[in-house]
């Protein structure tokens, strides 16, 4: 099992100053499942965060990968396809490539919930493995 970690999470994570960082580090200590990062996530954090002026997060975040406090699962070809006709779908909803890739994470491998900040997206979209996605925290 793992907990599937959407980009808004991850940098809550990694930036001591968001409003949401404590909850997401409590999410992240109460599970004993692997933190899943989706591999088309990783531009977004690293862009994000050099926004707000934390690349020294960035470096810890990637030395963290390293060291395995998070598993990066890249998207198959297939995950790709799906990806992209998910944002075919819900083009009204504006669906981008990021949110659809890690729909398709989840879909892949079996999880019915997901770690984001983004129910905007996360709560309208309907995944193919489950009536809808469990929003976390």
């Amino acid at each position: 099992m793992a907990l599937i970690l959407d980009t808004g999470v991850t940098i809550a994570l990694l930036d001591n100053d968001d409003s949401h960082h404590d909850a997401c580090v409590e999410l992240a200590l109460a599970t004993r499942e692997d933190l899943v990062i989706p591999g088309a996530t990783l531009a977004e954090v690293d862009y994000f965060l050099r926004k707000r002026d934390l690349g020294v997060g960035w470096l810890a975040f990637a030395e963290d990968i390293a060291t395995g406090a998070y598993r990066v699962v890249w998207p198959a070809d297939t995950d790709i396809v799906r990806a992209a006709l998910l944002e075919a779908e819900y083009r009204d909803l504006r669906l981008g490539f990021v949110d659809a890739s890690v729909i398709a994470t989840c879909e892949t491998l079996g999880e019915q919930k997901v770690a984001t900040l983004d129910h905007r997206h996360f709560s309208v979209v309907r995944p193919r493995h489950c009536e809808a996605l469990a929003l976390l925290p």
